[in-house]
């Protein structure tokens, strides 16, 4: 028997994952839908395997998932979401072997491949990762340039500004703030706000007086 935690609040993914994981009727299946919960269960079930979608949880970075992954060590997890950086992938996949990749978007699969692996405990990384990870480590590393809107809307971001707001005051389009948050998240290899947050400070785009983290 395999306890499974699914932390997923993309309620349509979470329905097919649930229903693949009980068609073995020895397997128990639980939700987390936050960070705070997640945790909860992990220390009542500490060799769970949990199966997250980074993008849509409460992690303000990378580094808090690496700390409750070490923290709980009998535990693997799949990562599965519709994108995830080349960095935080790296920085993932190289820090815990606790750790396999799958996307949304890729072949189902892909998905019982990394479920049998885990239950093996042993790492899968799908095609697109793998490929991912590779040419990021082979490209060589170069600054990422904003362009003076995206570095308007980082500080706007920073600020605890909604992307409703900061098109409003930009006389934009909803679609269009969103495309440039994309593009930005892309160039800094980030992957929330919050992460936006800290760029922020540390380029000097707010003074830390504005923002309380």
């Amino acid at each position: 028997m395999r306890n499974y935690i699914l932390a997923d609040n993309q309620e349509l993914t979470r329905y097919a994952l649930e229903s693949l994981l009980q068609k073995e009727e020895e397997n128990v299946v639980f939700r987390a839908f936050d960070r705070a919960g997640l945790v909860e269960l992990l220390r009542e079930y500490e060799n769970a395997v949990v199966i997250l979608d980074y993008t849509l949880f409460d992690f303000a970075d990378e580094e808090q998932l690496l700390i409750i992954a070490e923290r709980f060590n009998l535990s693997d997890w799949i990562l599965i979401s519709d994108d995830l950086t080349p960095q935080f992938m790296r920085r993932v996949v190289y820090s815990s072997h606790q750790f396999s990749v799958v996307f949304k978007d890729g072949p189902l699969s892909e998905v019982r491949d990394a479920l049998n692996a885990v239950n093996r405990h042993t790492r899968y990384l799908s095609q697109r990762a793998l490929e991912t990870i590779i040419i990021q480590q082979q490209e060589e590393e170069t600054p990422n340039i904003l362009t003076q809107t995206e570095t308007e809307i980082v500080k706007s971001i920073a600020l605890g500004k909604t992307t409703k707001e900061i098109a409003a005051e930009r006389f934009s389009s909803i679609h269009t703030v969103t495309t440039h948050r994309k593009n930005i998240f892309r160039k800094l290899g980030i992957n929330t706000a919050h992460e936006a947050v800290k760029y922020a400070l540390r380029a000097g785009l707010i003074d830390p007086s504005e923002f309380y983290i």
